[in-house]
């Protein structure tokens, strides 16, 4: 993209964005959006219009904190509006549906975060809204940031040139511990009604997206077993982690903690891990592993592909390098060498920090702004598209019934 010229950021023409929920998605959404132009040479402009939440102190104070024109506690005020071009939906997942379709029917853009839905019908009601607003040129994509670290765009892009040759293994975790405690509250991620599932659709569904994104293949059937390891639990407010953040859908039909006792407890509804077997479109052997009990993990993903020729591994724990293997070194100097992805050349680094400044969570983020703002501005399709994300809730969905069924062979629908 070539650089503006100066004091081209006056005329460059706004896109107006309205955001649904406030807490911990919308928190960084927010910081995405006032960063982006900051940063990037863009052809639209942001503009933070509204922010909606069902608390009108809580949404108000939100506004003021995370640099919000204004707020309001009815979402559907966002789709009357002639200034605001975009829907940012950061809600629980029983939401999403019904805010996307009316937001891409009124003809606005929508960024809805992952995973795209609760289910497989909720999602493919979804991309067939999206298929229909791309006739008339209103764009939809999904939130899977981690697509956006730099380390992982560049570990597709030696995949896609053929570097490690032919995909065989993937191994991808996703291991998080922050509901090892049996007294944390049972807070909405624990809640299926809310929620859609737990491990498996929270985290779960972001390494099957990577998967699929960094070898350019679909996964096309499962072997599983999901556990819950906590049935019951307190009523009550998270004080830490992440389901600290309180849902902050603007709807009355938010769904009540079940089994609901005088004493206060609750029961859940949903898995605390999941673990599964793949195969892919490619022929490649997959393994997976998501849970929220790895006791000393905070935010521990890491995925590896092991190829004919060569191999690329990467750890978020350590997000700024990928680890490569090529297998037509000489075996005398032949190894994994790290490569820390912070070059001007590298995806996204250039607009940044100096070579070897590292780049954080956030940021992936303000990249995924970035690649939509320059997708609605070229008219081109944004990715991951909705379509992108009813292929992994398909994927969840066997998962799903594959645990039920004695970890059955379960295919993927197409």
């Amino acid at each position: 993209m070539s650089p503006l010229p100066p004091n081209s950021r006056t005329a460059r023409p706004p896109l107006g964005v309205g955001m649904v929920g406030h807490s911990f998605m919308g928190r960084v959404h927010s910081h995405a959006w006032r960063s982006v132009n900051a940063f990037f040479d863009l052809p639209l402009q942001v503009d933070l219009r509204v922010v909606a939440g069902r608390d009108a102190a809580r949404v108000g104070a939100a506004a003021d904190r995370l640099g919000w024109a204004e707020s309001t506690t009815d979402w559907r005020e966002l789709l009357d509006r002639d200034d605001i071009a975009l829907i940012d939906i950061c809600t629980q997942g029983s939401v999403h549906a019904e805010i996307a379709v009316a937001a891409l029917e009124a003809g606005k853009h929508v960024l809805c975060e992952k995973p795209l839905a609760n289910t497989p019908a909720e999602a493919e009601a979804m991309a067939r809204a999206a298929a229909d607003a791309a006739e008339r040129g209103v764009l939809a994509m999904v939130g899977f940031n981690y697509r956006r670290v730099p380390a992982l765009s560049l570990a597709r892009a030696l995949v896609a040139e053929g570097r490690i040759g032919t995909v065989r293994h993937v191994r991808a975790r996703y291991l998080q511990d922050w509901i090892v405690d049996p007294e944390h509250p049972l807070v909405w991620r624990l809640v299926r009604e809310q929620a859609g599932s737990g491990a498996l659709g929270d985290i779960g569904a972001h390494i099957i997206d990577l998967a699929e994104f960094l070898t350019g293949d679909h996964i096309t059937g499962v072997s599983a077993i999901t556990e819950t390891f906590i049935h019951k639990r307190p009523l009550g407010t998270a004080q830490s982690g992440i389901g600290a953040q309180v849902a902050d859908t603007p709807s009355d039909a938010e769904a009540a903690a079940p089994d609901a006792s005088a004493a206060g407890i609750g029961t859940v509804t949903v898995d605390d891990a999941a673990i599964f077997l793949a195969r892919t479109s490619g022929g490649a052997l997959a393994t997976f592993e998501a849970t929220r009990f790895a006791t000393g993990r905070k935010n521990a993903l890491s995925i590896e592909l092991n190829g004919s020729r060569g191999s690329v591994a990467f750890d978020f724990e350590a997000m700024n390098d990928l680890w490569f293997h090529d297998l037509d070194e000489p075996a005398a100097t032949s190894g994994f060498r790290r490569i820390t992805v912070t070059e001007p050349t590298h995806p996204y680094t250039g607009a940044w920090w100096p070579p070897g400044h590292g780049l954080g969570y956030e940021h992936s983020f303000t990249h995924q702004a970035r690649d939509l703002i320059d997708a609605i501005a070229n008219g081109t399709t944004p990715r991951p598209s909705f379509e992108d994300g009813l292929r992994v809730q398909r994927v969840l969905a066997a998962v799903e019934a594959s645990a039920t069924d004695n970890s059955r062979w379960t295919p993927v629908e197409v």
